[in-house]
């Protein structure tokens, strides 16, 4: 047996697809071939973990050649995979998996592709407007389609040597201390500005962090959040607030630095996820997203939204400018909700 699984675009996705993986695993056997087939940005997401037998590179934009679509066909086409999982929602990936000829094809009916697919799956709906949905259960339906028993909605995720090196030599370099104390802040969001909290609230809360429960705090970023990271820093104003901005940068070192934190804040994405996978307590901070969608059934995690009548709109910026879903979300409230994830934490 030979399984090719399309991978989701997104971190935060690709963690959310972990108890799918584990479930094709167990599905398949030990002695199927399993190949992930992803974007090269999220690779990392997945090291150290065991159910892929291989990691395929796929990128419509790459200046490769070889990343682009029809390289990618050619290649599936030669492994003769026996069934292609879609756990992607594009019509070019089920596409692929036809000029492949996989005989196999498991994916949701959307985005014209119905007739593309072996075995198929509807997006709940209602008056044939999809309803909102954890994208977790989302893509373990499709495992379920192929006849594997239930699987638990645990996330999980590894953390290389290679990992844990960097994470030790940010928190030497830094001066983090070392008896655990240490608190986690994601500020970033890859969708868009919509899902941001002001600068201005993570550094207040940040300060209050350190000087009210004596924790130090770590400001998480990725390549193009460095910035945000140290304004969030410098306005805090306090010798115990770090940021990994001056730090080489990649997905393990955050992976690694969650998961020896004792407590993330983060707004809706992907490092939120890191936290439910290594079964760190999380602050989530959500705005214009539908909570709903990304459910991960975590029962360490504290979501905090505020009601507005415009949302939760689904927007990449805030279409009325006031950004009031976020805005009103206030510095007193997480930082209540930090207080009382931290009670129950042994460090």
């Amino acid at each position: 047996m030979k399984a090719g699984i399309f991978l989701p675009n997104w971190v935060g996705d690709v963690v959310m697809a972990t108890p799918t993986l584990r479930a094709l695993r167990k599905h398949f056997g030990k002695d199927a071939t399993l190949i992930g087939i992803m974007k090269p940005a999220v690779t990392e997401v997945l090291a150290g973990t065991s159910w892929l037998d291989e990691m395929w590179l796929y990128d419509d934009q790459a200046t490769d050649a070889a990343l682009r679509w029809g390289a990618v066909v050619r290649r599936m086409y030669r492994a003769q995979f026996d069934v292609v999982v879609l756990l992607v929602n594009s019509f070019r990936p089920a596409l692929m998996a036809l000029l492949a000829r996989a005989p196999e094809r498991v994916g949701y009916v959307r985005d014209r592709r119905g007739p593309l697919l072996t075995l198929k799956h509807d997006p709940p709906r209602l008056h044939g407007k999809r309803l909102p949905y954890p994208t977790l259960d989302y893509y373990l339906h499709l495992a379920y389609l192929l006849g594997a028993p239930e699987e638990m909605p645990k996330m999980e995720l590894a953390v290389t040597p290679r990992d844990e090196l960097a994470a030790t030599r940010a928190w030497q370099s830094l001066g983090l201390r070392l008896d655990s104390r240490v608190v986690a802040f994601n500020s970033s969001g890859a969708f868009g500005a919509a899902k941001l909290w002001p600068d201005e609230y993570f550094a207040e809360l940040a300060l209050r962090v350190v000087s009210e429960v004596q924790y130090d705090v770590l400001i998480l970023c990725g390549p193009q959040e460095r910035e945000r990271a140290t304004n969030i820093a410098r306005l805090s104003a306090s010798p115990r607030v770090f940021t990994l901005a001056e730090q080489e940068l990649s997905i393990g070192l955050s992976k690694a630095c969650v998961q020896r934190s004792q407590l993330l804040v983060t707004t809706d994405s992907g490092p939120r996820h890191f936290a439910a996978a290594f079964e760190v307590p999380v602050v989530s901070l959500f705005g214009p997203t539908h909570v709903r969608w990304s459910d991960t059934h975590y029962d360490k995690e504290t979501r905090l939204q505020i009601p507005v009548d415009c949302g939760p709109c689904q927007q990449r910026i805030c279409p009325l400018g006031h950004h009031q879903c976020m805005r009103d979300l206030s510095v007193e409230q997480v930082y209540r909700a930090v207080s009382k994830a931290l009670t129950v934490v042994t460090p």
